[in-house]
């Protein structure tokens, strides 16, 4: 993620916009949000103590949005909105992993404690806003091409209407997203919380 984060800036500099920053970090982005399904199995193994049901939505979501809609539908990926998911992304993992890795350590630095705890505020709603709008934006284009979708008749008697799913997809975003955002200040409350009186004690 510090690969593609350095990529961004590079292009930045390069460009002097912040527009089509896509393309400069389209493959890294591809390799590593697609190797994060391995986080899924992480749990699911009890190599990490987190819920498979909410690191699977997150990640497949991710790997969704990257594969299914960015990548599929070429005339989103000059959009705005792909910076906003990327950059919240980006931030968000960095901040995460260093935070597993200072962890694991034992020397966490209360910055990185702090930063994961609390930056998610803005930045969730940003990479979901992000997502939304690109999902959005990519709905007139499924639409005129019928990408992915089977209609009848066919051999196997079932129909798929991907423009309607992508329309299922952003709604179901209503109920979902509510939830992890408010169990990440819950998780907020309690591990600040308990930092706090931990130095108050010492």
């Amino acid at each position: 993620w510090l690969v593609i984060a350095v990529g961004l800036v590079r292009a930045y500099l390069a460009k002097g916009s912040y527009h089509s920053l896509y393309y400069s970090i389209e493959k890294p982005l591809k390799f590593f949000q697609t190797g994060a399904l391995l986080e899924i199995l992480h749990c699911a193994f009890g190599i990490v103590p987190s819920s498979v049901v909410l690191t699977a939505f997150q990640v497949m979501s991710r790997v969704f949005l990257t594969w299914a809609v960015t990548h599929s539908v070429k005339e989103v990926q000059n959009e705005d909105s792909v910076l906003l998911f990327v950059v919240a992304w980006t931030i968000t993992e960095i901040i995460r992993y260093s935070f597993y890795t200072f962890s694991l350590l034992n020397h966490l630095p209360y910055l990185i404690k702090w930063a994961r705890y609390t930056l998610f505020i803005v930045l969730y709603p940003m990479g979901v806003s992000g997502e939304l709008l690109t999902i959005y934006a990519a709905l007139p284009f499924v639409r005129q091409s019928g990408l992915y979708s089977i209609s009848l008749p066919n051999k196997y008697n079932f129909s798929f209407d991907y423009y309607t799913f992508l329309i299922l997809v952003m709604i179901s975003y209503i109920p979902i997203f509510p939830q992890l955002y408010f169990h990440m200040l819950h998780q907020r409350r309690k591990v600040l919380s308990h930092t706090d009186e931990h130095k108050k004690s010492e």
